[in-house]
């Protein structure tokens, strides 16, 4: 039987004299996110669009204006591609739009060692820059620099990559 619910789940609570917030004991369960946004700044927004175009991905032109490009990523995930002068203005400071290698991996899934690496082909033949994995987690992976110097990582779970590396084995055999 679980217990019932308390009135400070999901909320930040503090014993007395704490001063610094701790989770309350069913935060992990109670907060949901409904979606995530990324705003990327870009030098050239139609260069960066056509990039991300070949490797696949598609924009949301009703989400999209004259400075942006929403590139939907799932369903409740996007990145945004924002002219770097208007990235500027929007973050209200002189921002170093010359991409996230210091500040940001973003990271991708794909379901088998294949996709990863034919979406790491697609980058770099589309105009982005190979980068080496330093990921020693299980699975498979690959990086690249987009045009605009931001890394990206695609990812295999450890669990795909050997079922397609036992398929392979066994059609080979």
């Amino acid at each position: 039987m679980r217990p019932a619910p308390s009135p400070h789940d999901g909320q930040l609570a503090r014993k007395p004299g704490e001063g610094k917030p701790r989770p309350g004991p069913q935060a992990e369960r109670t907060t949901a996110m409904r979606s995530i946004t990324v705003s990327l700044p870009v030098r050239n927004l139609r260069v960066s669009e056509g990039f991300f175009t070949e490797l696949g991905f598609t924009f949301t032109p009703e989400l999209s204006g004259p400075d942006t490009a929403c590139m939907r990523i799932d369903t409740n995930i996007s990145i945004v591609l924002t002219d770097a002068e208007r990235y500027r203005d929007r973050v209200n400071d002189d921002a170093d739009c010359r991409g996230s290698r210091g500040e940001a991996l973003l990271c991708l899934s794909a379901d088998s060692p294949r996709d990863v690496d034919e979406i790491v082909m697609k980058a770099v033949i589309a105009g982005g820059r190979p980068w080496p994995v330093v990921d020693d987690r299980p699975g498979h992976s690959g990086s690249f620099l987009d045009p605009d110097g931001h890394l990206w990582q695609v990812t295999c779970p450890p669990e795909r990559a050997r079922h397609e590396t036992a398929a392979t084995a066994a059609i080979a055999a």
